[in-house]
């Protein structure tokens, strides 16, 4: 059974993906239907498994914001990821506040009727803030990160991610890791 993940974050940078599954990936763009896209996963920077202060002035904030997606009208754009049944648990250990939801019938593109599942991650429900916590902050490297993901992704899928994303009106920290107990193969810099 073929299966892959519909990405629409920072697992869209073949880097990223590569570097949670421990080989090279090529991202095929994709659109998932029904879904709308925002900063809307909430992670407590003092408590979880990654700490980040303002490289600036070392202070740290309290929340910091990743995205997700949501059930509504509209559609996104990402990129096809084929996974192999066991990575979908390097994955999961990745998406930590996120959940895998199976959206085969909702993703087109030229690569989605080759595969038999698939999924995506999102925001549990205990991560899951559709406004954002006072004093919430973006990490700037994920944000780099998601937009020239999306800009190698191919022609107008930039424009696509821009047009499609609620972007949140919250501060853009130059951010440095403090304090981790980060799992192998998650990302570091955010």
């Amino acid at each position: 059974m073929s299966t892959a993940v519909f990405a629409y974050g920072s697992l869209v940078a073949a880097a990223s993906a590569a570097e949670t599954l421990s080989r090279p990936v090529a991202p095929e763009p994709a659109t998932l239907t029904g879904f709308r896209r925002g900063f809307t996963v909430v992670r407590d920077n003092r408590a979880s498994e990654k700490t980040f202060a303002r490289r600036a002035d070392g202070s740290i904030p309290d929340w910091v914001l990743g995205l997700d997606v949501a059930v509504a009208d509209g559609s996104v754009n990402g990129a096809l990821i084929a996974v192999e049944e066991a990575e979908l648990t390097r994955l999961d250990i990745r998406e930590i506040r996120y959940r895998r939801v199976e959206v085969g019938a909702a993703v087109a593109g030229p690569a989605a009727d080759g595969y038999d599942r698939i999924y995506t991650y999102a925001a549990r429900p205990e991560h899951h803030a559709p406004v954002a916590p006072p004093g919430a902050v973006i990490i700037a490297a994920y944000e780099a990160t998601v937009k020239a993901a999306f800009a190698a992704l191919g022609s107008g899928e930039l424009d696509r991610y821009l047009a499609t994303t609620s972007l949140c009106a919250v501060e853009r920290i130059d951010a440095e890791l403090v304090a981790d107990r980060i799992p192998a193969g998650n990302p570091r810099r955010w």
